[in-house]
Protein backbone atom coordinates (compact mmCIF):
# COMPACT_ATOMS: atom_id res chain seq x y z
CA UNK A 1 0.00 0.00 0.00
CA UNK A 2 2.87 2.34 0.63
CA UNK A 3 4.77 2.28 -1.91
CA UNK A 4 1.82 2.62 -4.66
CA UNK A 5 0.46 5.64 -2.56
CA UNK A 6 4.22 7.31 -2.18
CA UNK A 7 4.36 6.93 -6.26
CA UNK A 8 0.65 8.47 -6.27
CA UNK A 9 1.06 11.13 -4.37
CA UNK A 10 4.76 11.84 -6.28
CA UNK A 11 2.71 12.24 -9.41
CA UNK A 12 0.04 14.17 -7.97
CA UNK A 13 1.71 16.27 -5.58
CA UNK A 14 5.11 15.82 -5.83
CA UNK A 15 6.85 17.16 -2.72
CA UNK A 16 5.32 20.19 -1.36
CA UNK A 17 2.71 20.29 1.52
CA UNK A 18 -0.69 22.80 2.01
CA UNK A 19 -0.18 24.16 5.17
CA UNK A 20 -3.40 25.77 6.50
CA UNK A 21 -4.91 26.99 9.97
CA UNK A 22 -7.98 27.18 11.89
CA UNK A 23 -9.84 29.89 13.44
CA UNK A 24 -12.17 28.60 16.51
CA UNK A 25 -14.84 30.73 15.99
CA UNK A 26 -17.77 30.15 18.17
CA UNK A 27 -16.60 28.16 21.31
CA UNK A 28 -18.37 25.61 23.27
CA UNK A 29 -22.00 24.72 24.36
CA UNK A 30 -22.77 22.76 21.20
CA UNK A 31 -26.18 21.32 21.14
CA UNK A 32 -24.56 17.81 19.08
CA UNK A 33 -23.63 14.90 21.07
CA UNK A 34 -20.64 13.59 19.02
CA UNK A 35 -18.82 11.61 21.83
CA UNK A 36 -15.58 12.61 20.65
CA UNK A 37 -16.10 16.06 20.94
CA UNK A 38 -15.12 18.57 23.62
CA UNK A 39 -17.54 21.12 22.94
CA UNK A 40 -20.43 19.53 23.13
CA UNK A 41 -22.71 21.01 25.90
CA UNK A 42 -23.42 17.11 26.85
CA UNK A 43 -19.91 16.68 28.80
CA UNK A 44 -17.76 18.50 31.27
CA UNK A 45 -14.70 18.72 29.62
CA UNK A 46 -13.55 22.44 30.70
CA UNK A 47 -13.46 23.27 27.05
CA UNK A 48 -13.68 27.24 26.66
CA UNK A 49 -17.28 28.47 25.11
CA UNK A 50 -17.56 32.15 23.79
CA UNK A 51 -19.62 33.31 21.36
CA UNK A 52 -19.33 33.98 17.71
CA UNK A 53 -16.09 36.16 17.12
CA UNK A 54 -16.05 40.04 16.40
CA UNK A 55 -14.31 41.41 12.89
CA UNK A 56 -10.81 42.15 14.58
CA UNK A 57 -9.76 38.88 15.71
CA UNK A 58 -10.51 37.37 11.71
CA UNK A 59 -8.93 40.49 10.38
CA UNK A 60 -5.73 39.66 12.63
CA UNK A 61 -5.65 35.97 11.89
CA UNK A 62 -5.80 36.95 7.68
CA UNK A 63 -2.62 39.10 8.42
CA UNK A 64 -0.90 36.59 10.58
CA UNK A 65 -1.61 33.75 8.00
CA UNK A 66 -0.61 35.76 4.52
CA UNK A 67 2.91 36.98 6.70
CA UNK A 68 3.83 33.12 7.69
CA UNK A 69 2.44 31.30 4.47
CA UNK A 70 0.05 29.87 5.75
CA UNK A 71 -2.47 30.61 2.73
CA UNK A 72 -6.06 28.90 3.96
CA UNK A 73 -8.04 29.86 7.10
CA UNK A 74 -11.03 28.53 8.34
CA UNK A 75 -13.49 29.14 10.30
CA UNK A 76 -14.73 26.85 12.73
CA UNK A 77 -18.35 27.16 14.93
CA UNK A 78 -19.41 24.86 17.86
CA UNK A 79 -22.95 24.36 17.07
CA UNK A 80 -25.36 22.49 15.37
CA UNK A 81 -25.34 24.71 12.03
CA UNK A 82 -26.60 27.26 9.28
CA UNK A 83 -30.10 28.80 9.25
CA UNK A 84 -31.37 31.59 7.40
CA UNK A 85 -31.17 34.27 9.89
CA UNK A 86 -29.30 37.17 11.78
CA UNK A 87 -26.34 34.37 12.45
CA UNK A 88 -25.64 33.65 8.58
CA UNK A 89 -25.08 37.28 7.62
CA UNK A 90 -22.95 37.93 10.36
CA UNK A 91 -21.10 34.72 9.88
CA UNK A 92 -20.90 35.79 5.72
CA UNK A 93 -20.29 39.62 7.04
CA UNK A 94 -17.00 37.82 8.61
CA UNK A 95 -16.46 35.55 5.11
CA UNK A 96 -16.67 38.67 3.30
CA UNK A 97 -13.97 40.36 5.31
CA UNK A 98 -11.73 36.97 4.72
CA UNK A 99 -12.00 37.29 0.95
CA UNK A 100 -11.77 41.12 0.99
CA UNK A 101 -8.49 40.92 2.49
CA UNK A 102 -6.74 39.35 -0.61
CA UNK A 103 -4.27 37.40 2.34
CA UNK A 104 -5.85 34.54 2.43
CA UNK A 105 -8.47 31.85 0.83
CA UNK A 106 -11.48 31.84 3.00
CA UNK A 107 -12.20 28.49 4.46
CA UNK A 108 -15.26 27.43 6.98
CA UNK A 109 -16.47 24.55 8.87
CA UNK A 110 -20.18 25.75 10.52
CA UNK A 111 -22.13 22.62 10.88
CA UNK A 112 -25.44 21.29 8.78
CA UNK A 113 -26.74 22.93 6.25
CA UNK A 114 -30.77 22.24 5.32
CA UNK A 115 -30.92 24.45 2.67
CA UNK A 116 -29.63 25.36 -1.03
CA UNK A 117 -30.08 29.28 -0.35
CA UNK A 118 -27.51 28.87 2.78
CA UNK A 119 -25.12 26.98 0.69
CA UNK A 120 -25.32 29.70 -2.53
CA UNK A 121 -25.50 33.03 0.40
CA UNK A 122 -22.15 31.46 1.82
CA UNK A 123 -20.72 31.12 -1.82
CA UNK A 124 -21.46 34.57 -2.59
CA UNK A 125 -20.00 35.62 0.09
CA UNK A 126 -16.39 34.21 -0.56
CA UNK A 127 -16.44 31.23 0.74
CA UNK A 128 -13.83 28.76 -0.98
CA UNK A 129 -13.71 25.46 0.53
CA UNK A 130 -16.47 23.76 3.42
CA UNK A 131 -14.86 21.07 5.75
CA UNK A 132 -17.61 18.64 6.81
CA UNK A 133 -16.18 15.31 7.82
CA UNK A 134 -18.28 12.34 7.58
CA UNK A 135 -16.21 11.06 10.57
CA UNK A 136 -16.99 7.50 10.05
CA UNK A 137 -18.67 4.90 8.13
CA UNK A 138 -22.83 4.90 7.73
CA UNK A 139 -22.93 1.81 10.13
CA UNK A 140 -20.87 2.98 12.92
CA UNK A 141 -22.36 6.85 12.36
CA UNK A 142 -24.67 6.22 15.18
CA UNK A 143 -22.50 4.69 17.87
CA UNK A 144 -21.13 8.58 18.10
CA UNK A 145 -23.96 10.52 17.45
CA UNK A 146 -27.90 10.10 17.71
CA UNK A 147 -28.87 14.22 17.10
CA UNK A 148 -28.35 14.21 13.54
CA UNK A 149 -27.80 11.43 11.03
CA UNK A 150 -24.92 10.28 8.21
CA UNK A 151 -27.61 11.46 5.61
CA UNK A 152 -27.65 15.34 7.11
CA UNK A 153 -24.31 15.19 6.62
CA UNK A 154 -24.08 14.16 3.02
CA UNK A 155 -27.17 16.29 2.56
CA UNK A 156 -24.86 19.39 3.80
CA UNK A 157 -22.30 18.35 1.10
CA UNK A 158 -24.86 18.02 -1.56
CA UNK A 159 -26.07 21.71 -0.96
CA UNK A 160 -22.35 23.02 -1.26
CA UNK A 161 -21.18 21.29 -4.35
CA UNK A 162 -23.91 22.55 -6.37
CA UNK A 163 -23.25 26.08 -4.97
CA UNK A 164 -19.52 25.32 -6.21
CA UNK A 165 -17.67 25.24 -2.93
CA UNK A 166 -15.04 22.99 -2.57
CA UNK A 167 -15.16 19.95 -0.15
CA UNK A 168 -12.79 19.05 2.68
CA UNK A 169 -13.95 15.99 3.91
CA UNK A 170 -12.67 12.94 5.82
CA UNK A 171 -13.06 10.80 9.58
CA UNK A 172 -11.69 9.71 12.47
CA UNK A 173 -10.08 7.09 13.04
CA UNK A 174 -9.82 5.15 16.63
CA UNK A 175 -13.17 5.61 18.03
CA UNK A 176 -14.29 1.55 17.93
CA UNK A 177 -14.71 1.73 14.65
CA UNK A 178 -13.72 -1.79 12.55
CA UNK A 179 -10.85 -1.84 9.50
CA UNK A 180 -14.52 -2.05 7.34
CA UNK A 181 -16.04 1.20 8.67
CA UNK A 182 -12.85 2.77 7.63
CA UNK A 183 -12.87 1.30 4.28
CA UNK A 184 -16.49 2.21 3.84
CA UNK A 185 -15.97 5.66 4.59
CA UNK A 186 -13.46 6.36 2.13
CA UNK A 187 -15.19 4.84 -0.35
CA UNK A 188 -18.57 6.67 0.14
CA UNK A 189 -16.21 9.94 0.12
CA UNK A 190 -14.09 8.41 -3.25
CA UNK A 191 -17.72 8.38 -4.99
CA UNK A 192 -18.47 11.98 -4.64
CA UNK A 193 -18.75 13.84 -7.62
CA UNK A 194 -15.85 15.42 -7.70
CA UNK A 195 -14.17 13.69 -4.89
CA UNK A 196 -13.71 16.22 -1.81
CA UNK A 197 -10.64 19.00 -2.40
CA UNK A 198 -8.91 18.37 1.14
CA UNK A 199 -9.32 14.54 2.75
CA UNK A 200 -8.45 15.27 6.41
CA UNK A 201 -7.69 11.67 8.53
CA UNK A 202 -7.66 12.33 12.23
CA UNK A 203 -6.49 10.25 14.80
CA UNK A 204 -8.77 10.58 17.79
CA UNK A 205 -7.69 12.33 20.87
CA UNK A 206 -9.51 11.25 23.56
CA UNK A 207 -11.00 13.76 25.87
CA UNK A 208 -11.82 13.50 29.35
CA UNK A 209 -14.85 14.40 29.68
CA UNK A 210 -16.13 12.60 26.47
CA UNK A 211 -17.43 9.03 26.41
CA UNK A 212 -14.29 8.25 24.34
CA UNK A 213 -12.31 9.10 27.83
CA UNK A 214 -9.56 6.96 27.81
CA UNK A 215 -9.63 4.51 24.67
CA UNK A 216 -6.50 4.01 23.63
CA UNK A 217 -4.31 6.06 20.90
CA UNK A 218 -5.15 4.13 17.13
CA UNK A 219 -2.15 1.70 16.15
CA UNK A 220 0.23 3.24 14.32
CA UNK A 221 0.11 0.86 11.37
CA UNK A 222 -3.23 0.77 11.04
CA UNK A 223 -3.47 4.73 10.81
CA UNK A 224 -0.97 4.84 8.28
CA UNK A 225 -2.72 2.17 6.03
CA UNK A 226 -5.60 4.30 6.20
CA UNK A 227 -3.92 7.11 4.72
CA UNK A 228 -2.58 5.26 1.77
CA UNK A 229 -5.86 3.85 0.88
CA UNK A 230 -6.95 7.56 0.93
CA UNK A 231 -4.44 8.68 -1.14
CA UNK A 232 -5.19 5.35 -3.52
CA UNK A 233 -8.82 6.25 -3.47
CA UNK A 234 -8.65 10.28 -4.37
CA UNK A 235 -5.50 10.58 -5.96
CA UNK A 236 -5.96 13.93 -6.72
CA UNK A 237 -6.69 15.43 -2.69
CA UNK A 238 -4.72 17.34 -0.49
CA UNK A 239 -4.72 13.95 2.13
CA UNK A 240 -4.24 16.15 5.36
CA UNK A 241 -2.91 14.46 8.62
CA UNK A 242 -4.98 16.42 11.26
CA UNK A 243 -5.92 15.46 14.95
CA UNK A 244 -3.74 13.41 17.04
CA UNK A 245 -0.15 14.68 15.29
CA UNK A 246 0.60 16.14 18.69
CA UNK A 247 0.69 12.05 20.37
CA UNK A 248 2.92 10.70 17.21
CA UNK A 249 6.49 10.50 16.56
CA UNK A 250 8.65 11.88 13.78
CA UNK A 251 9.11 8.43 12.37
CA UNK A 252 4.82 8.13 12.33
CA UNK A 253 4.65 11.45 10.49
CA UNK A 254 7.12 10.65 8.25
CA UNK A 255 5.25 7.22 7.25
CA UNK A 256 1.79 9.23 6.79
CA UNK A 257 3.49 11.36 4.44
CA UNK A 258 5.74 8.42 3.00
CA UNK A 259 1.86 6.95 2.53
CA UNK A 260 0.05 9.69 0.72
CA UNK A 261 -0.15 12.68 3.17
CA UNK A 262 0.34 16.40 1.62
CA UNK A 263 -0.92 18.74 3.87
CA UNK A 264 -1.25 19.57 7.72
CA UNK A 265 -2.76 22.09 10.15
CA UNK A 266 -0.18 24.68 11.25
CA UNK A 267 -0.59 26.02 14.89
CA UNK A 268 0.07 24.60 18.47
CA UNK A 269 -3.95 23.98 18.70
CA UNK A 270 -6.58 22.49 16.84
CA UNK A 271 -9.78 24.03 18.14
CA UNK A 272 -8.93 21.94 21.59
CA UNK A 273 -6.36 19.76 21.35
CA UNK A 274 -2.84 20.20 21.27
CA UNK A 275 -0.81 20.16 17.58
CA UNK A 276 2.78 20.11 17.31
CA UNK A 277 5.12 23.25 17.98
CA UNK A 278 5.34 25.18 14.51
CA UNK A 279 8.95 24.68 14.90
CA UNK A 280 9.30 21.20 15.18
CA UNK A 281 6.76 20.69 11.96
CA UNK A 282 9.15 22.97 10.11
CA UNK A 283 12.06 21.12 10.77
CA UNK A 284 10.77 17.68 10.19
CA UNK A 285 9.66 18.81 6.88
CA UNK A 286 13.15 19.86 5.90
CA UNK A 287 14.21 16.85 7.13
CA UNK A 288 12.07 14.82 4.87
CA UNK A 289 12.74 17.05 1.91
CA UNK A 290 9.28 18.47 1.60
CA UNK A 291 8.28 22.12 1.12
CA UNK A 292 5.46 24.12 1.57
CA UNK A 293 2.65 24.53 -1.49
CA UNK A 294 0.55 27.54 -1.91
CA UNK A 295 -2.98 26.18 -2.28
CA UNK A 296 -4.10 28.10 -5.27
CA UNK A 297 -1.37 25.75 -7.26
CA UNK A 298 -2.38 22.96 -5.43
CA UNK A 299 -5.78 23.78 -6.87
CA UNK A 300 -4.43 23.90 -10.22
CA UNK A 301 -2.54 20.79 -9.89
CA UNK A 302 -6.20 19.28 -9.05
CA UNK A 303 -7.72 20.56 -11.82
CA UNK A 304 -4.82 19.31 -14.21
CA UNK A 305 -3.93 22.79 -14.93
CA UNK A 306 -0.42 22.73 -13.44
CA UNK A 307 1.74 20.23 -13.32
CA UNK A 308 3.56 19.09 -9.97
CA UNK A 309 7.10 19.72 -10.97
CA UNK A 310 5.93 22.88 -12.48
CA UNK A 311 4.26 24.29 -9.34
CA UNK A 312 6.38 26.83 -7.39
CA UNK A 313 7.34 26.11 -3.61
CA UNK A 314 5.93 28.55 -1.23
CA UNK A 315 7.98 30.37 1.53
CA UNK A 316 8.44 28.78 4.69
CA UNK A 317 6.80 29.99 7.30
CA UNK A 318 8.33 32.71 10.18
CA UNK A 319 8.71 30.66 13.68
CA UNK A 320 8.84 33.55 15.53
CA UNK A 321 5.63 35.79 14.10
CA UNK A 322 3.70 32.46 13.74
CA UNK A 323 4.44 31.87 17.70
CA UNK A 324 3.50 35.53 18.17
CA UNK A 325 0.05 35.14 16.73
CA UNK A 326 -0.80 31.78 18.82
CA UNK A 327 0.05 33.86 21.72
CA UNK A 328 -2.43 37.05 20.33
CA UNK A 329 -5.08 34.09 19.46
CA UNK A 330 -4.96 32.38 23.25
CA UNK A 331 -4.83 35.97 24.78
CA UNK A 332 -7.95 36.49 22.68
CA UNK A 333 -10.18 33.50 23.01
CA UNK A 334 -9.29 33.60 27.66
CA UNK A 335 -10.42 37.11 27.16
CA UNK A 336 -14.01 35.75 25.31
CA UNK A 337 -14.24 32.84 27.65
CA UNK A 338 -14.02 35.03 30.69
CA UNK A 339 -16.20 37.86 28.95
CA UNK A 340 -18.65 34.27 28.57
CA UNK A 341 -17.77 33.31 32.38
CA UNK A 342 -18.98 36.90 33.46
CA UNK A 343 -22.13 37.38 31.60
CA UNK A 344 -23.31 34.00 32.75
CA UNK A 345 -22.62 35.06 36.49
CA UNK A 346 -24.17 38.09 35.99
CA UNK A 347 -27.35 36.34 34.52
CA UNK A 348 -27.26 33.83 37.22
CA UNK A 349 -27.44 36.66 39.65
CA UNK A 350 -30.54 38.56 38.30
CA UNK A 351 -32.25 34.50 38.75
CA UNK A 352 -31.72 34.34 41.71
CA UNK A 353 -32.94 38.20 42.92
CA UNK A 354 -35.91 37.59 40.79
CA UNK A 355 -36.47 34.39 42.41
CA UNK A 356 -36.28 35.84 45.97
CA UNK A 357 -38.52 38.37 44.78
CA UNK A 358 -41.12 35.86 43.79
CA UNK A 359 -40.61 34.28 47.19
CA UNK A 360 -41.47 36.92 49.21
CA UNK A 361 -44.10 38.63 46.64
CA UNK A 362 -47.03 36.23 47.34
CA UNK A 363 -46.27 36.00 51.32
CA UNK A 364 -46.92 39.93 51.72
CA UNK A 365 -50.17 38.97 49.43
CA UNK A 366 -51.48 35.87 51.82
CA UNK A 367 -50.42 38.17 54.85
CA UNK A 368 -52.83 41.18 53.67
CA UNK A 369 -55.04 38.91 52.93
CA UNK A 370 -55.67 36.83 56.24
CA UNK A 371 -55.68 40.39 57.74
CA UNK A 372 -58.86 41.62 56.06
CA UNK A 373 -60.36 38.91 57.25
CA UNK A 374 -59.03 39.31 60.62
CA UNK A 375 -57.06 36.04 60.98
CA UNK A 376 -53.90 35.93 62.36
CA UNK A 377 -50.81 34.35 60.10
CA UNK A 378 -48.40 32.38 62.48
CA UNK A 379 -45.19 30.49 61.03
CA UNK A 380 -46.18 27.75 59.68
CA UNK A 381 -48.17 29.22 57.17
CA UNK A 382 -45.48 32.15 55.97
CA UNK A 383 -42.97 29.06 55.72
CA UNK A 384 -45.52 26.92 53.54
CA UNK A 385 -46.45 30.52 51.43
CA UNK A 386 -42.27 30.91 51.00
CA UNK A 387 -41.61 27.27 49.81
CA UNK A 388 -44.98 26.49 48.21
CA UNK A 389 -42.94 27.85 45.15
CA UNK A 390 -40.07 25.65 45.19
CA UNK A 391 -41.99 22.32 46.06
CA UNK A 392 -43.89 19.69 44.46
CA UNK A 393 -46.54 17.89 46.70
CA UNK A 394 -47.50 18.12 50.26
Amino acid sequence: LLSWANRIREHFKGNKIHLCSIVNAKAGSCSENCSFCAQSSFYQTGSPKYGFVDPEPVTEAADEANKNGVTAVGLVAAWKGLNEGPMLDEVCDRISELAASGKTRADASLGIIKNQRVADRLKAAGLECYGHNLESSRRFFPQHCTTHTFDDRLETIGYLKKAGINICSGGIIGMGETVDDRLKMLVELAQLDPQPDSVPINALVAVEGTPLAGRKFVDTIEFVRTIAVARILMPKAMVRLSAGRANMTDETQALCYLAGANSIFLGEKLLTTGNPDIEEDMNLMKRLGLHPMHPDEARRIHRGELAPSAAKAAEWPSVAEFAAANAAARSLQLAQAKAAQADQGFKAAQAREAAAARAVEPVKFKAADLNAKGGEIGVEDLLANIFGKFCIGK
